[in-house]
């Protein structure tokens, strides 16, 4: 596809392959050759089902993650002239560790997102290394992947490790090496001309930090040639998704929504919080989800009205309203959807009112979904849009001064409108609210009013009841994409499921 800007990263919104080709002569080697044994992640060859032959992984090839790396290291060249740096870097990004529950027991492994965004590799105890050397306006680099040896013994217990073969075929990179080996790179670090760019303050994999890098950090940390750090410069990457990006987490967005169908369809009273934990978590895995993109709250009655309930071990009673705020991670993007439904299938008349309040308010701050308003815009727009309606429903006195109603709707939605979604649930948290959106950036839209029970001042109607309404948003040029729009919000779409459901 032909890019229309002439500025590469600065105008150019649809990640086009020309632009990198003409300024980078990026032809990343497409690898079907791939070694005919089982890896550490699928790959094509094993798992067809699932990957097209250049697939790294699900619906992202490897192209699309080459060209990541020659984005990054574009920034990388832009910020280095501010700077003044010089023309030579090394990028360094560890792999996550494998973490342990006890003695040998490990717990699910879940890989760095940074790592994984450049490179796709999915196993642990590995790094990531770009070099680049700049020369005559023209930017070329290498990327080398250090990954752990392949061993049988460990293979009998933890299963296969993809190995140096395995890492070349699976990602494109240029090469790869034991992690072992990373220590014939060291040396070539310690020269002032180089710039290492390395996040070292809070290392993601302590081992091999400390094994390995730790030297480099204090003997940099004296030098006039300083580490960099780079998260910022990955995030600001990652917070403008691509059309296969897109795909991904219209994908996830599906399967929470179908999930949140059957879980609503369940109209029964009692029930256990934790039946519908299960049955959300089934229904997710059961579509297609790798897993659950972080512990869902399933709060029955007040507890509500703590956002971060996640023990859901309470029963929910007849009459109470029940708020799931769950989501799947799907191919390595997340989704992130809150629902609030009355567990017997019928809204009590305050239970109504509020709720339609919260709706309203998200409808209204969806519509601000456009290019150029910024997360800070919606978020005043709600606490606007709540006040208002605070003072319609009579939960503050009709006499309130603005100061007054603008405290009480702090009070009553004590946390922001939304964040950015993406391969993390709170993606890209070091980029401020206060950015304009642009096409391709993922927020949620998450309004909502909570009344706890003991709220004396509160109409005693309303107290015990705390509603949210959450939905994943795609900003484009047009009309935003609701990528939770199968999901039912509205209350005659909930009351026909309630009457078809279980």
């Amino acid at each position: 596809m032909w890019c229309p800007s002439p500025k590469f990263l600065l105008g150019c919104t649809t990640d086009c392959l020309s632009c990198v080709r003409r300024r980078f002569s990026v032809k990343p080697k497409q690898l079907l050759n791939y070694p005919k044994r089982y890896l550490g992640q699928p790959s094509p060859f094993t798992h067809p089902q699932c990957l097209k032959p250049g697939e790294v992984t699900p619906g992202l090839s490897q192209t699309e993650y080459a060209l990541r790396r020659y984005k990054l290291m574009s920034l990388i060249q832009k910020e280095s002239e501010v700077l003044g740096c010089g023309t030579d870097h090394a990028v360094i990004i560890l792999s996550n560790p494998t973490l342990y529950m006890t003695s040998d027991i490990p717990f699910p492994f879940h890989q760095n997102n940074d790592f994984l965004y450049l490179c796709g590799f999915l196993e642990p105890d590995s790094i990531l290394l770009l070099q680049s050397q700049s020369r005559q306006s023209s930017l070329s680099h290498t990327a080398k992947l250090y990954v752990p040896r392949r061993d049988p013994g460990r293979e009998l217990w933890d299963g296969p490790r993809s190995g140096t073969d395995g890492a070349v075929s699976l990602t494109g990179v240029d090469e790869a090496f034991t992690t072992e080996e990373f220590k014939h790179v060291l040396p070539r670090l310690y020269d002032e001309g180089v710039t290492v760019w390395y996040d070292c303050t809070t290392p993601v994999h302590p081992a091999l930090h400390t094994s390995s890098l730790q030297p480099l950090v204090e003997f940099r940390s004296r030098s006039k040639n300083r580490i960099r750090s780079l998260r910022h410069l990955v995030q600001q990457l990652r917070l403008v998704k691509s059309q296969a990006e897109v795909e991904l987490m219209k994908k996830a967005g599906y399967i929470s929504s179908q999930a949140f169908i059957e879980t609503m369809s369940c109209r029964k009273a009692p029930v256990e919080e934790a039946f519908l934990y299960a049955k959300f978590d089934f229904e997710c895995r059961a579509r297609g989800a790798d897993i659950l993109a972080y512990p869902p709250v399933v709060a029955g009655g007040n507890r509500a009205n703590t956002l971060h309930y996640v023990k859901n071990n309470q029963i929910i009673k007849s009459g109470e309203m029940v708020l799931l705020d769950g989501g799947c991670e799907a191919s390595c993007y997340v989704s992130d959807i809150t629902r609030t439904w009355p567990v017997n299938g019928r809204f009590t008349a305050p239970q109504e009112a509020l709720y339609q309040a919260v709706l309203d308010v998200q409808k209204s701050c969806l519509r601000l979904c456009y290019p150029g308003t910024s997360l800070e815009n919606i978020y005043s727009h709600m606490l606007a849009m709540i006040a208002r309606k605070l003072k319609d429903l009579k939960i503050v006195p009709r006499g309130c001064s603005d100061s007054q109603l603008f405290k009480a709707a702090r009070t009553y939605c004590p946390h922001h409108v939304g964040h950015y979604l993406g391969m993390d649930v709170h993606d890209t948290p070091g980029v401020s609210r206060s950015v304009p959106l642009q096409p391709g950036m993922v927020i949620t839209v998450e309004p909502g009013i909570y009344i706890p029970e003991d709220d004396t001042e509160a109409p005693e109607q309303y107290r015990g009841i705390g509603i949210r309404i959450e939905d994943d948003v795609v900003i484009t040029e047009q009309s935003p994409l609701i990528l939770s729009a199968d999901c039912p919000k509205e209350i005659y779409e909930m009351q026909q499921l309630f009457s078809t459901g279980s």
